[in-house]
């Protein structure tokens, strides 16, 4: 069991890894938005490639994973501010 003392030692507190855990999903569901189809099948091309999903959103999504990962390590917890 923990002790108060031991929960002082810990470098982030419990927001922080909620942050932390739902940006690293924000940035797997961004990588997961820019796979698709090969760019070359059998028939052609396929201009699949360039929708607006793959180049537009994805890497708005995994930007925005990134930015709340910096944002869950510089945040403060509870009992810093105090």
């Amino acid at each position: 069991m923990l002790t108060a003392m031991d929960k002082k030692n810990f470098v982030f507190g419990k927001e922080n890894f909620i942050i932390l855990a739902i940006s690293v999903l924000l940035i797997i569901a961004g990588f997961w938005l820019m796979s698709g189809a090969k760019t070359t099948e059998e028939t052609g091309f396929n201009s699949a490639v360039f929708n607006a999903r793959r180049i537009v959103i994805a890497p708005i999504v995994t930007m925005a994973g990134f930015i709340m990962v910096v944002w869950a390590i510089l945040k403060k917890t509870k009992d810093e501010k105090k």
